[in-house]
């Protein structure tokens, strides 16, 4: 599984990255450390070019250079990314940022976990259900490698 984790704050990173290890899944983890960089990977530009298209994203809304909100309504206005889940992984819980991410059509909004196990459990909920319940574009395809049941 693919996952674009757009995160400043190298803590938060590599915070991220373990509780993702942790759990049963193959996942690799991307990282674009503003929102700037995050559109160059999702449109694959420059060195991007290979990018992987991710399965799901998590984006934090207090970004450098461009803000989460300003990602998010490029990704959800673009037919060739709108249907990528966007999960809001965020220190804010302030209502205006829930309002405005889910108007915006956040698929989730998620405030960051301050303890590792908390942090631990929401990777592996975040899995199980976006990677094991929910069908995602291309997912079926991938499966059966393009033969229809």
């Amino acid at each position: 599984m693919e996952i674009l984790l757009v995160e400043d704050n190298r803590g938060d990173v590599i915070l991220v990255k373990k509780a993702f290890e942790a759990t049963r899944q193959a996942t690799r983890i991307t990282v674009a450390r503003n929102g700037q960089k995050a559109m160059q990977i999702l449109h694959r530009e420059g060195e991007y070019a290979n990018a992987a298209i991710p399965d799901i994203i998590l984006l934090d809304l207090n970004l450098p250079k461009r803000s989460g909100i300003s990602v998010l309504e490029e990704i959800k206005a673009d037919p060739a990314l709108r249907r990528i889940p966007v999960l809001i992984l965020t220190s804010s819980r302030a209502e205006k940022d829930i309002i405005g991410s889910y108007d915006r059509h956040a698929n989730a909004y998620v405030v960051k976990a301050r303890e590792f196990e908390t942090l631990q459990d929401m990777a592996k909920k975040i899995e199980e259900f976006w990677f094991s319940q929910v069908l995602l574009p291309g997912a079926i395809e991938a499966k059966n490698d393009g033969v229809e049941p």
